[in-house]
């Protein structure tokens, strides 16, 4: 199997980045190339069309590669839960929650047996892989359980990039030092640097790297500028480090910055809107009365829910309801949005009945057994008719409670599972992931929260997401390959 390896000098030094700009500039060229990653450890999560979970990075890269997103491209997934514990998907299924010190013993050799068989089957399929590593490939304390990087990288002999973040600073004795901490077999499959995130002229740059040459024998194939376009990243920490770019915008929505949150890629298509600024909360900042509340999903609802309640930011997101402000509640934000949350067995940690915020008729039981799946859909709301396409990760079942008590509802689409709309069409949740990606959904959406400021709507007859990530991807790609010589690496 031939095959590339990105490996990074840190967390965040660019991987996901570069592996998607390549699978894009090999497509274009003709190859039959699919992306890899050994063990993914996030909560940004996709489900492909068998219902299997990967991590959303590798949808992405497989979007990129022109090819449909496989469990074989993210054999093994961590979703992290609170506690030092995580839960364990392998080849798209959960297979079980383990605390990280259990982790190498219990599934160390069922986990590289899963990647044994995925890179089997990728060989027959395509061409090249594209192989992902994650944070660093020299922690040495680690490396004796690593699933993702070196041992990928020498299983199948992949010339291998090392990627640098010149950003932070420090970027030389990165390289120097992560070169020095691989074994010798390991650094012989280094091909090539390539430095990220660079901001000024690169003549300046230039002895820098002309003595990191010399010292490592080891070319600088690329110096990538720092880019301001948001690309899906892992894990939560990208939120603090996101900064809008944008002035004038009609509307302010406010995203609650949940402290297990998962999925936010939901909101990039809200992001590409450009008269909409996406701001992410903390929950003990002001809420504030922005155009629109969402709560998002989270890998772990209840504990969410309680930090919420002890906050105040359930309270404050009631009075923002109760004095017309729109509320939307995704997966976990959904089941928040109802009246209780109960965990008989434990799932999330703790047993027991817990009150949600009593703005939707329902009543959630969580449960070991996960729902993954895509949907196609048509909407009842905000108009009739839509199609509508997303997916379910959820381990919660949701049952609407019938009584005269109850305020009115609609059924937000034509499957009554997957969400309500409340009389005023003020609270809105669902259990759709992907839904603001549906261009004309999201614009109907969008403009009933513009009539309530008096502003004129914008066309609703748009294309999905898809397309302006596609454009996202191809820009991508040419930027990153006029500064990226990718000869020395190709195999």
């Amino acid at each position: 199997m031939k095959a590339i390896m990105v490996v990074g000098t840190t967390s965040h030094a660019g991987k996901s980045l570069i592996s998607t700009a390549i699978c894009r500039i090999l497509s274009r060229r003709g190859c039959r190339v699919a992306p890899f990653k050994g063990q993914n450890m996030a909560l940004n999560a996709y489900v492909t069309a068998n219902g299997g979970e990967i991590g959303y990075a590798q949808a992405v890269q497989a979007w990129a590669a022109g090819v449909v997103p496989g469990v074989e491209m993210n054999p093994i997934l961590l979703k992290p839960q609170g506690d030092m514990t995580s839960q364990v998907i392998i080849k798209g299924r959960a297979v079980g929650k383990v605390k990280a010190s259990d982790y190498y013993e219990q599934y160390f050799n069922i986990g590289w047996q899963a990647i044994e068989e995925s890179l089997k089957h990728l060989s027959t399929e395509f061409d090249l892989l594209v192989c992902e590593g994650a944070g660093s490939p020299a922690e040495i304390n680690l490396k004796h359980r690593d699933l993702t990087n070196m041992r990928i990288a020498k299983y199948l002999n992949a010339p291998t990039i090392l990627v640098v973040d010149i950003d932070r600073g420090g970027a030389f004795a990165h390289v120097v030092g992560t070169l020095e901490l691989l074994e010798p077999e390991e650094r012989q499959l280094i091909k090539g640097i390539v430095i990220n995130k660079f901001r000024g002229q690169r003549s300046l740059l230039q002895p820098g790297i002309k003595w990191l040459e010399e010292r490592i024998g080891i070319p600088v194939i690329g110096v990538i500028p720092y880019f301001q376009e948001i690309f899906p990243a892992e894990d939560s920490l990208d939120l603090l480090e996101r900064k809008s770019y944008k002035t004038n915008t009609d509307l302010n929505i406010t995203v609650i910055r949940l402290p297990r949150i998962a999925n936010f890629t939901d909101f990039d298509p809200l992001e590409s809107e450009p008269s909409v600024a996406v701001k992410f909360l903390s929950m003990k900042q002001d809420l504030g009365h922005p155009d629109a509340v969402i709560i998002p999903g989270t890998k772990t609802t209840i504990t969410d829910l309680l930090l919420m309640h002890k906050t105040g930011m359930s309270e404050a997101i009631k009075n923002y309801a109760a004095s017309g402000g729109t509320v939307l509640g995704i997966c976990g934000g959904y089941q928040m949005l109802g009246q209780i949350i109960a965990d008989p067995e434990g799932v999330e940690g703790q047993a027991g009945r817990f009150q949600g915020l009593n703005l939707l008729p329902i009543r959630t039981v969580i449960t070991g057994q996960k729902i993954a799946r895509q949907r196609q859909v048509s909407s009842n709301y905000p108009q009739m008719g839509l199609p509508v396409n997303g997916f379910e990760i959820h381990q919660g079942r949701s049952r609407i409670e019938q009584s005269e008590d109850n305020p009115g509802y609609h059924h937000l689409f034509d499957d009554a599972n997957l969400g309500l709309v409340d009389n005023s069409q003020s609270v809105w949740g669902t259990y759709l992931h992907g839904l603001f990606d549906n261009g004309p959904w999201r614009r109907a959406w969008l403009n009933r929260l513009r009539q309530q400021r008096g502003l004129k709507s914008l066309p609703t007859g748009v294309a999905n997401y898809k397309e302006h990530r596609e454009q996202i991807l191809d820009s991508l790609a040419t930027e990153i390959e006029t500064h990226l010589n990718l000869e020395p690496i190709l195999p």
